[in-house]
């Protein structure tokens, strides 16, 4: 069982990340990492933390001479930004007139909610742990996963498909987001050239105002084989697993699978997706000319790309705050306000990336097993001659 979990506050010295089920002999490329890492960082809207942290991963087990060794994988993210914040937040006990409060709770954020659950004075610790700074950590072990999926033949990328208005209304091809992703320069990663201009005119107008936007980010996973996942217990569906990986993200507050929303509002006739039977060079004979069950049907991947798309709320931290009460006085005052992106949905759908591939990491290897990614092929092979014999 592919299992991880996460440490680290917004703040604090360092993320680390823990990554244990991964069979031995995975080739891990340490620069793939790191520009996993970097992509999260781009994207026009970033705030001032970026300009501050160079995020690079340091593998502290689980790796030797380049290839995993069965072991639980740890890896450690610094954080730049901490000789800033020793004094404020020092493990042991240190001078309390430097705790730097957050004095009202943020309309839309974890503050007042966490607030009230830990008992806490008011939200600075819920805030360092809140953050979104903790997908870091997950983009981090999300990149062992891919590097995992890719000796499967799975590639995994993501594309931005609205920010605030501006919408991109067709399907975008797998080459179309691969030429995107494989930019060295990141505007808002979306890859129709005609839109991506009008969702920069949206971030402009949030930065103007002192606002924040949000939108929509699509995350395609390419050449998955028919079979990952169960209809037979409600937990084990493939479908139920990426909701639940995808709406676990910060700020997201919808998930839709294919064409899951437009579907509700159709007829079955135009949702459903008609099967045929010829020779093709895919997992199977069997095909499908559209993709509306975005590579899902009764909770087992069928053989087609899965596309789920995250659905973003705007940044609850903004410049010009909204309406809150002083957690001392209990009287109204304005939400406290500390350094924040306006618009975050190109570095959302590098997350939703890796929870993608930590999920369908976690599906494949329960399906084919193996202690070592030599047995793990072997058994994967093997399933593919099953398929083509069908």
């Amino acid at each position: 069982m592919l299992k991880f979990f996460t440490s680290g506050e917004s703040h604090g010295e360092a993320l680390v990340a823990f990554l244990s089920g991964v069979p031995a002999g995975v080739q891990i490329d340490l620069e793939f990492v790191n520009r996993e890492l970097w992509r999260r960082q781009q994207g026009y809207g970033r705030g001032g933390r970026m300009r501050i942290e160079r995020d690079t991963a340091r593998i502290l087990s689980g790796v030797r001479h380049g290839k995993t060794i069965a072991s639980p994988i740890a890896v450690l993210l610094e954080n730049r930004d901490w000789k800033n914040w020793q004094e404020q937040l020092p493990v042991e006990t240190g001078d309390t007139s430097k705790h730097k409060r957050v004095a009202s709770p943020r309309p839309g954020h974890a503050d007042l909610a966490g607030a009230l659950k830990y008992n806490f004075p008011e939200a600075r610790y819920v805030l360092e742990r809140a953050s979104a700074r903790e997908s870091a950590a997950r983009v981090a072990i999300g990149a062992l996963a891919k590097l995992l999926l890719r000796e499967l033949g799975i590639e995994i990328l993501s594309h931005v498909v609205a920010v605030g208005k501006a919408n991109v209304e067709r399907e975008i091809a797998w080459a179309e987001i691969q030429a995107s992703c494989g930019k060295d320069e990141v505007l808002l990663n979306c890859a129709d050239p005609g839109i991506e201009p009008k969702m920069k005119e949206e971030v402009d107008k949030v930065l103007r105002t002192g606002d924040s936007v949000g939108g929509v980010f699509e995350v395609v996973a390419h050449n998955v084989p028919p079979g990952l996942g169960t209809y037979v217990q409600w937990d084990e569906r493939l479908d139920a697993q990426l909701a639940a990986a995808v709406m676990s993200l910060q700020a997201v507050k919808a998930v839709e699978i294919g064409a899951g929303v437009a579907a509700a509002y159709a007829p079955g006739s135009a949702v459903h997706d008609e099967i045929g039977y010829t020779a093709s060079s895919g997992f199977t004979q069997f095909s499908r000319t559209k993709n509306n069950a975005g590579g899902i049907e009764g909770g087992v991947s069928n053989g087609q790309e899965i596309r789920v798309r995250g659905y973003l709320k705007p940044i609850s931290t903004l410049r010009r705050p909204l309406a809150s009460v002083d957690f001392a006085t209990r009287e109204p005052v304005k939400a406290a306000y500390e350094r924040s992106d306006v618009c975050v949905v190109p570095a959302a759908g590098v997350a939703g990336e890796a929870m993608m591939a930590l999920t369908l990491a976690r599906c494949a290897l329960e399906k084919f097993g193996g202690d070592s990614m030599t047995e793990t092929r072997r058994n994967f092979e093997g399933y593919l001659e099953q398929l083509k014999k069908y």
